[in-house]
């Protein structure tokens, strides 16, 4: 994609134009059903807007932690994330993590504490996030063993097994992003772009 096209996406002068030019481009592979969640780092005055743009999808979404600036936010489908953590493999996973799973509202609410106690005392971050971002328990699991070191490749998150299906995975990804970005360029709402109301 041209620098000039990327930079005019950017530009400040709509609010609007740039949160939803921000979510498509740090979430288009959840916005094209391939995931179900992602995350964002939003301005904090964006946080009020969300509501304008999701409203009347499918796609729900929590504030996971704040600070004077800046926000993390958690999107997700809630049918699809819910039974994605109801997997035995993902379960015992997050068994680990103190995670009881009886429900996705449960889950949520524990991976919020835990990101919050993480920024308050400064010492890192509960890296378990990833398993509710659709990474491979493999890749998740190998991340924390390594302290973030020593992946076989990275794209969309460090991959410590099975380097194939991960390439195609970022490949699927990277189509989702062009497909998503010039659905938005041909004045495409984020609601078409998802498949509301086609």
């Amino acid at each position: 994609m041209p620098v000039e096209v990327v930079s005019f996406l950017f530009s400040k002068e709509n609010i609007r134009k740039s949160l939803e030019i921000q979510i498509i481009f740090q979430c288009a592979p959840f916005l094209k059903g391939l995931k179900a969640a992602c995350m964002m780092n939003l301005e904090l005055q964006y946080w009020r807007d969300l509501e304008t743009v999701f409203g009347g999808t499918d796609m729900e979404y929590m504030l996971l932690s704040e600070n004077k600036e800046r926000c993390l936010v958690f999107l997700y489908r809630r049918n699809v994330l819910s039974s994605y953590l109801r997997k035995d493999e993902v379960r015992n996973f997050l068994k680990i993590y103190g995670y009881a799973c009886q429900n996705l509202e449960t889950a949520l609410r524990r991976l919020s504490k835990r990101i919050r106690y993480y920024a308050c005392q400064k010492k890192g971050f509960p890296h378990e996030i990833g398993v509710f971002l659709n990474y491979p328990i493999e890749d998740v699991r190998g991340f924390i063993e390594k302290g973030g070191k020593g992946e076989i490749m990275r794209g969309y998150w460090k991959v410590y097994h099975n380097p194939r299906q991960a390439q195609l995975t970022f490949m699927s990804y990277d189509k989702a992003r062009v497909s998503a970005v010039n659905e938005f360029l041909a004045g495409r709402t984020i609601r078409e772009i998802v498949g509301i109301g086609q």
